[in-house]
């Protein structure tokens, strides 16, 4: 029976993925499944990625914003959204927050925060499973 987010459920995935955090992120077009490593943080029942407008992975959720996330003990389903351009106004709060988590990378001139199709991607999350300290957490985020 999944319970909503707790204190404990929180403090437990902001440990593990409020910092700069590999995980796997599955998306699914004409019922072909994609799945790819990215770049994250938890925040608030969400991922954030900072990625590119015209790339696979956002092509693929604008036809489908259905996905599935995967990284430490902890597995997921959630919605994607584009939130635009890293730049904007409406981002300014996450993008301050991506430049401090991932400061070590961030402006190692890979990105170019000019380029409007810079973008950040929200992974919304909507249930989960969460597995620590020998407790399975089944977890419903909405």
């Amino acid at each position: 029976m999944l319970e909503k987010l707790s204190p404990k459920t929180e403090s437990i995935l902001l440990e593990r993925f409020g910092k700069d955090s590999l995980i796997a992120l599955a998306t699914t077009v004409n019922n072909v499944p994609y799945v790819r490593t990215i770049d994250a943080f938890y925040e608030n029942g969400a991922f954030y990625v900072l990625t590119h407008a015209l790339s696979g992975k956002m092509k693929q959720i604008r036809e489908n914003p259905v996905v599935a996330v995967s990284g430490e003990w902890f597995t997921a389903h959630g919605k994607g959204v584009d939130l635009g351009w890293f730049g904007s106004d409406e981002n300014k709060a996450v993008a301050e927050k991506m430049k401090t988590v991932f400061a070590e990378w961030i402006d190692n001139g890979h990105n170019n925060f000019e380029d409007r199709n810079t973008c950040i991607l929200r992974i919304k999350l909507t249930e989960g499973i969460l597995f620590s300290m020998g407790t399975r957490y089944d977890i419903d985020f909405n």
